[in-house]
């Protein structure tokens, strides 16, 4: 007799609780991050308690070929095809150790969220209209690995609603930080840096989410380049903090088309990525720059684009009581400071206040969307990716075997 693969799909709705794991490689394809979390309730009304988490760095030579696809004019399918295996071999790891951590067996998790990693992502402003994103890390080989539903893909079903793909945080977000009493920003520092604005006992509609542009993908790019790869990011920010910012320099970088865009807007390292900071390290060689003076420089692009992106779009809703900050970027002392200093009487935390790790938002929020997927509920938010409708996000590959 065969196993009934989709039955924990079937039966999703009907169990009291599930085990969700949760997986995310963000633009910068620095780490894995993975979540365990026990989600107990139907849809927006769930809750969660985190049972594992971690982050698994990418080792160096499959981070640099995440790179190099990502920012490759042209690529082979075969190239293509073999990173997704070894990327999702990589995610089957992540699930072991996380599940191995919290003392709980592979089999007895109902589903994961894999976001996959990201190597294309063509907003509607570049795709005439349509935007496009490709996510890698085979969902077949992580169901076929670890035996566990898998929901994978999130993103393509709101392109094709006519949405932008991104963000897809800001149900999560909804979710876990909404506040009766405070306005909140939540922003995380990726590659890419993007904000959720959470108006103090607003609605999901009250929602406003949108990319402000680049988080640490400039930074890390410029590192490696002086460098010549000898380094892959400025610890925490101290080769930027003995530098000096053009300030000439960085007004010249704001006036790129992309930061008076208004939302529904989405960026990725197509537009901020590895060519960006060439070009940016050549300027600044050009111009007698130090590696030094062009971190404080990137530092000071990232920081001035949150906090002009704020008030140009954010402050006519209503105002913002407190920032909290997620990602790899708040390990870097020098950026945060910077945004400090930018947003003034904003008071300025890391996520971790909120009971969440700043490390592991993204991933816990991917737990999250599969549960709505499997739940049969939407998980883009229309208002910040420029969809047409609500949409149910992702594709379901069932685990288990015959």
């Amino acid at each position: 007799m065969h196993r009934d693969a989709l039955e924990p799909v079937r039966s999703y709705r009907t169990r009291g609780e599930r085990l969700l794991i949760g997986l995310m490689t963000g633009t910068s394809a620095d780490a894995t991050d993975a979540v365990l979390v026990r989600v107990t309730g139907d849809g927006l009304a769930a809750t969660h308690e985190v049972l594992g988490e971690l982050e698994r760095p990418l080792e160096d030579a499959l981070r640099d070929e995440v790179l190099a696809i990502a920012g490759a004019p042209t690529i082979e399918p075969e190239r293509m095809m073999r990173l997704e295996v070894e990327l999702a071999e990589v995610y089957a790891e992540a699930v072991e150790a996380v599940c191995a951590q919290a003392g709980v067996a592979v089999r007895d998790v109902t589903a994961i969220g894999s976001h996959g990693q990201t190597v294309r992502h063509i907003p509607r402003a570049a795709g005439q209209g349509r935007a496009y994103s490709l996510q890698l890390g085979s969902p077949a080989t992580l169901a076929e690995r670890t035996g566990v539903t898998v929901v994978s893909d999130f993103r393509r079903r709101d392109t094709d609603a006519g949405g932008e793909g991104a963000p897809l945080v800001p149900i999560a977000d909804w979710w876990l930080f909404r506040s009766p009493s405070e306005s909140r920003v939540l922003l995380n520092l990726g590659g890419m840096a993007n904000v959720t604005w959470l108006p103090k006992g607003g609605s999901l509609a009250d929602v406003l989410a949108f990319d402000t542009g680049p988080g640490n993908s400039v930074l890390d790019g410029l590192v490696r380049i002086g460098t010549r790869g000898l380094a892959r990011h400025d610890e925490a920010g101290g080769l930027a903090a003995s530098g000096r910012a053009h300030a000439g320099l960085v007004e010249e970088l704001l006036a790129d088309p992309f930061f008076a865009a208004p939302p529904p807007r989405s960026t990725g390292r197509e537009h901020f990525g590895e060519r960006y900071a060439e070009r940016l390290f050549e300027l600044g060689d050009s111009m007698g720059l130090s590696l030094e003076d062009l971190l404080a420089t990137g530092v000071e692009l990232t920081a001035v684009s949150i906090a002009r992106a704020l008030r140009d779009f954010v402050a006519p809703h209503g105002r913002v009581d407190a920032l909290y900050a997620s990602g790899g970027g708040v390990r870097n002392m020098t950026l945060m400071t910077a945004i400090r200093m930018h947003l003034g009487d904003v008071r300025v935390e890391r996520l971790d206040v909120l009971g969440v790790s700043s490390g592991i938002k993204e991933a816990l929020a991917f737990a999250f969307l599969a549960h709505l997927t499997l739940s049969g509920a939407p998980g883009n938010v229309p208002g910040a990716t420029g969809a047409r409708h609500p949409v149910v996000l992702g594709s379901v590959t069932p685990g288990g075997r015959a």
